[in-house]
């Protein structure tokens, strides 16, 4: 591995992440195809809805000046038929590059090594593992995804000086300014769906689309937990039709509301339900994976946050506060648990920080199990 290695890899990867929230169910992956010279010939990332693949946009572009080249990509080359098109392997080994840079395995058993091992039976060098950590949290959701049949989540959380959430009355309250909020829009960009609880809808009758100029079309998924189906119909949610709402409700013979939810636009999910007849947040998000989603948002309140953290189902945690308190009314983040209950665990570890002017945004990345036997010790 080389300098230059790191370095087209690292360009590899700003593209991957063009792609994330747009190409599910399949993972966002950034390829390039270098010359001998260093010239750059052609360059690709996974296309919207999952095809093209990243590198046979690439190598596309690259045209013949492949041959002989070092190719770069972030996940292993798929090698497994699909009917849509020859396995990027198969595509590399017909281009004839010298070389060909990979980040990381893909774990897909589909996949798993083959790729790998396709291209190096072509007499083509291949050299692993570069930059791997990064290209991992660029594919955190696709490896998440085929490894422990889930998407990974990130939990987003905004709160006042003393910790507490505003309370919504029938509509948003805002307890960070403008460019914060507008980094959360980003995130949503970046995620294929976005999670809330069925209070959240009432008490902030939210939109959950992405709202950045030129950025409406990468609003997620916006999936509500709703055991009951009492989501009302005039909710805003179903004011853009252009962008999907599933309820996931109750699994039982029959639901309240379905055909007038059905009519406003949304999809009905049923999801079978703990002893207590709630919604169980593991098969929610079991379900959310069998329909190819890799990336979840959970913008929900409270109880929503808590549930993903007790059920050890946080990846990532982004939690933006605001300078002033959010007040006497304001809310746990956790529903009886303040942020020390995520940030003081000793599962999280903070690893980047960003002020938008007078707020303050943390982000925190699990690095070990956090139960709820291991949190009570």
């Amino acid at each position: 591995m080389s300098v230059s290695d790191e370095e087209h890899m690292a360009q590899a990867l700003r593209l991957a992440r063009r792609g994330l929230g747009l190409t599910w169910p399949n993972p966002s992956v950034g390829s390039i195809v270098v010359m001998p010279s260093g010239e750059v010939a052609g360059r690709g990332w996974t296309a919207p809805g999952g095809r093209p693949h990243a590198e046979a946009i690439a190598l596309e572009h690259a045209g013949t000046k492949a041959e002989g080249s070092t190719i770069y990509v972030t996940l292993e080359p798929c090698a497994h038929e699909n009917g849509r098109g020859m396995p990027c392997a198969d595509l590399i080994v017909a281009a004839g590059p010298k070389r060909v840079v990979i980040g990381m395995r893909d774990p897909d058993t589909r996949t798993a090594g083959r790729g790998i091992d396709l291209i190096k039976a072509a007499g083509i060098e291949v050299e692993e593992g570069v930059l791997s950590k990064e290209a991992a949290a660029v594919t955190l959701g696709h490896v998440i995804r085929v490894t422990r049949g889930r998407p990974a989540i990130t939990l987003k959380l905004a709160v006042g000086a003393d910790g507490l959430m505003p309370q919504g009355h029938g509509e948003p309250v805002w307890i960070t300014g403008e460019d914060a909020r507008a980094h959360g829009h980003l995130l949503r960009a970046r995620n294929d769906a976005i999670l809330v609880g069925r209070g959240t809808i009432f008490a902030d009758d939210p939109t959950l689309t992405c709202r950045l100029p030129g950025m409406s079309c990468r609003s997620p998924v916006r999936v509500v937990l709703d055991n009951r189906l009492r989501t009302p119909p005039d909710a805003k949610l179903f004011d853009d039709p252009m962008v999907p709402v599933w309820l996931l409700c109750a699994e039982t013979e029959s639901q309240p509301n379905t055909e007038v939810l059905h009519e406003h636009g949304a999809e009905i999910v049923p999801v079978p339900v703990d002893d207590h007849g709630l919604i169980d947040i593991h098969d929610a998000m079991e379900t959310l994976a069998d329909r190819g989603i890799t990336r979840v948002l959970v913008e929900g309140g409270p109880s929503v946050a808590r549930s993903v953290l007790d059920a050890d189902l946080v990846d990532e945690a982004v939690i933006y506060q605001g300078p002033n308190p959010a007040g006497a009314d304001g809310l746990t983040p956790f529903a009886g648990d303040g942020l020390d209950r995520l940030t003081a665990s000793g599962h999280f570890i903070l690893i980047a920080s960003r002020a938008f002017g007078p707020d303050r945004m943390t982000y925190w990345r699990r690095i070990r199990t956090c139960s709820l036997a291991l949190s009570a010790a």
